[in-house]
């Protein structure tokens, strides 16, 4: 933030270039222009909202693209606002400002409860900073502590996500290798045996090697297949995905569209899209038996376009929002935070691999998917960067 205040202050104050030799010495009786914060390219790219504001009245003058997307509010419209209109009256706000203004600090930061009108409040933080010649003007960055939550929470699931990737590489390479020897060791002896009852022993042990080399196999499948990249429409992965699973429940499961027809198309590898969406689909129609059966079970397939989305830090300007939402018991909450871990499951006899590979194809497009459940209405999202 304070690197950010000291870009601003030399950009606004235009010690970029020489000045004019008939300027006002009073900078304050200027107006700070729009195209003159503009011209600061970093604003822009801020994966949080950032505001300039500017007494009296604590104008807006400037807002960066995600503090549209953050507040619903147009850009233009918000440069005709003042803070007040925009989040409400507050008594800690103008304290604030007051402190900032005065230069008693060079900057604030405060959590605090927003209250814009006509809306829900906003649990934020928010960090002032004064503009360095501008002694009535701030800069505002408004940090939603959903928005923190979920920044961290995404940060820390790629730490553990690659550590564990890793980890599950280098054994499934260690348990491979004496998978083999077993299994032959174990086909030799059935050959040397001379009481047919005692090759049922055999038998298990070649059996049990034989599952444990499937899945050892599909721990390492996302990372044996090339990256095939095309132009692709997500509405036609999304109906092979559909097709496949009312092809295996016919009755007692609608999977309802829910499509934004105007989403660009997409660059991706359709075959792995599909695999991730299938294995989200029919993990949610298995966790559905009981209302299948009772004929009210219900999946939900929705796309829309999402702006402004920071994903593993990066900004994009616009991404596919995809759902997959379903009506079921929802997901047990002491493997909730696990679930896209190798190997962890929330049903007898799963083999705790789909979502996982769900995940690496996600993240192999540059994606993120994450997961909100509770009883009666479990939501997978997946985002998805549209270059």
């Amino acid at each position: 933030m304070r690197r950010l205040i000291r870009e601003v202050s030399r950009k606004v104050a235009g010690t970029d270039r020489k000045p004019d030799a008939g300027a006002p010495a009073d900078r304050d009786a200027d107006i700070l222009p729009l195209g003159g914060a503009a011209l600061h390219p970093g604003l822009d790219v801020v994966a949080n909202p950032v505001l300039l504001v500017r007494q009296p009245g604590l104008r807006v003058i400037y807002a960066n693209p995600a503090a549209e997307a953050s507040f619903a509010v147009s850009r233009k419209a918000m440069v005709e606002l003042s803070l007040p209109d925009l989040f409400g009256a507050s008594e800690e706000l103008d304290s604030m400002f007051e402190t900032v203004m005065a230069r008693q600090v060079d900057v604030r930061r405060q959590d605090l409860v927003l209250r814009p009108p006509l809306q829900e409040p906003m649990h934020a933080h928010v960090v002032i900073g004064g503009v360095e010649g501008y002694a009535n003007t701030a800069v505002v960055e408004v940090l939603l502590n959903e928005q923190k939550v979920r920044s961290d929470r995404e940060e820390r699931i790629l730490d553990l996500t690659s550590a564990n990737k890793e980890l599950i590489r280098n054994l499934a390479h260690e348990i491979k290798n004496p998978l083999g020897g077993i299994r032959g060791a174990a086909q030799l002896l059935e050959f040397e045996l001379p009481e047919r009852a005692l090759r049922e022993y055999t038998q298990v042990i070649i059996k049990e090697s034989d599952r444990l080399q499937t899945l050892v196999d599909r721990l390492l499948e996302p990372h044996r297949h090339p990256h095939i990249v095309s132009d692709l429409n997500i509405h036609e992965v999304l109906e092979r995905v559909r097709s496949v699973v009312l092809a295996e429940f016919p009755n007692g499961l609608e999977i309802v569209r829910d499509y934004d027809a105007s989403l660009p198309e997409l660059r991706g590898d359709m075959e792995q899209l599909i695999q991730a969406v299938l294995n989200i689909v029919h993990n949610a129609a298995q966790a559905l038996h009981e209302r299948v059966a009772r004929g009210d079970a219900q999946i939900i397939l929705r796309t829309r376009v999402a702006r402004q989305v920071t994903i593993a830090k990066r900004l994009f300007k616009l991404a596919l929002d995809l759902h997959v939402i379903d009506n079921g018991p929802g997901i047990p909450e002491d493997i909730r935070e696990r679930i896209f871990y190798p190997l962890v499951s929330g049903r007898d006899g799963g083999s705790g691999l789909g979502l996982t590979l769900a995940q690496t194809f996600v993240q192999q497009h540059e994606g993120l998917i994450e997961c909100e459940s509770k009883p009666g209405c479990t939501d997978f999202r997946i985002l998805l960067p549209l270059h």
